[in-house]
């Protein structure tokens, strides 16, 4: 799973109800107050923007597998508790301060909050917003950093697929492997086979753009490759599942293929055959997403502002597979534990 940087962190004092003295201005948030919980749903106070900040009205935040993880404590980061989940969102400027000038009031924009999304308003860095297109829904808009950031820079900076070549995704009906086929297909003008765990999810990925698909429940993922490609195999895996679908999918691999280990969604985390790589030439390469802000910003920043060209062109569609109100946050999580929904699930503020 894609990972971020640590967002700002609550303390208790700006915790308060309505109702109370000195609290003014206030809005509702999804609170972790105690790791392996239910979110709360409280009433925060609201703070002043500093010079370099934006306040946005939040109109959609994505749920993404890193939201449950960091509130079980089983994440890379660990934030301070109590703290408000959610990494990516969209919405519109209510408020700028004294040196920002990359938005305006009123403009609709997509941010990257660190930890600090699931609430009807966020106070953000103006470094970690994009203005949305004409054309992008807010609600389409919000599934796009984290799955199609993800995707881009797994597809286009990590393997660097070219037209033509042929890409295997695995978890391919989740919310980043959409993208991938989305990205891949549409864009870069690959060929996309889709490996998935249902014939269900194989129908909606050939819908989103696959050429093939193969359902990993029914036989060896490797096997099926090669019925659909010959031994030749593929130019480039993109790889969210882990354990042994992992090593199947490497197995898979074209003389000077490429494979990128986005996520471990299995639960397993395999170790690479290093025989494999010399026999064909392979590289076997990581991303993990949320480390270009720190370590590659300009990276960072131009994958975002490629989805947000490639949706303003018409390019790419994210999947939206369920939207939930704020105070049902627990059921999205569960959706998303349980793999009820094809795509993005996401948040409605409004």
């Amino acid at each position: 799973m894609a990972a971020v940087a640590r967002g700002p962190w609550l303390p208790r004092a700006w915790l308060c109800r309505r109702a109370g003295p000195g609290c003014g201005r206030h809005y509702r948030a999804a609170l972790c107050a105690e790791l392996k919980q239910p979110l709360a749903i409280e009433e925060v106070a609201s703070r002043p923007v500093r010079p370099h900040e934006v306040r946005v009205d939040v109109h959609f935040c994505g749920v993404n597998f890193a939201d449950i993880l960091v509130c079980r404590g089983q994440y890379q980061e660990k934030p301070q508790l109590p703290f408000i989940p959610g990494m990516e969102f969209s919405g519109t400027v209510l408020e700028i301060g004294t040196d920002v000038s990359i938005v305006k009031e009123g403009d609709r924009v997509i941010g990257v909050s660190g930890f600090n999304g699931m609430a009807e308003e966020c106070v953000i860095d103006q470094k970690m917003l994009w203005q949305i297109p004409e054309r992008a829904p807010l609600r389409e808009a919000a599934a796009l950093p984290v799955s199609y950031g993800t995707a881009i820079l797994a597809l286009e900076h990590r393997a660097r697929t070219r037209p033509g070549e042929t890409v295997l995704v695995t978890a391919a009906a989740g919310a980043t492997g959409l993208a991938v086929i989305d990205v891949a297909t549409n864009v870069l003008q690959a060929q996309v086979i889709a490996a998935t765990g249902s014939d269900e999810k194989c129908k909606l990925a050939l819908q989103k753009g696959a050429q093939s698909t193969v359902n990993y429940s029914q036989g060896s993922l490797k096997e099926a490759v090669r019925k659909l490609v010959g031994s030749a195999g593929v130019n480039v895996a993109i790889d969210t599942v882990g354990g042994d679908v992992f090593l199947e999918a490497l197995r898979s691999l074209a003389w000077e293929g490429r494979i990128v280990v986005v996520g471990f969604a299995g639960g397993n985390i395999a170790s690479v055959p290093a025989n494999l790589l010399l026999l064909k030439n392979i590289s076997a390469m990581g991303l993990y997403w949320g480390r270009y802000k720190e370590q590659s910003f300009p990276v960072f920043s131009r994958t975002l502002s490629s989805a947000l060209q490639y949706c303003q062109q018409g390019r790419i569609q994210p999947h939206i597979g369920a939207v939930f109100k704020l105070e049902e946050v627990n059921d999205a999580f569960l959706h998303v534990i349980q793999r009820k929904s094809m795509g993005k699930v996401l948040i409605s503020l409004k």
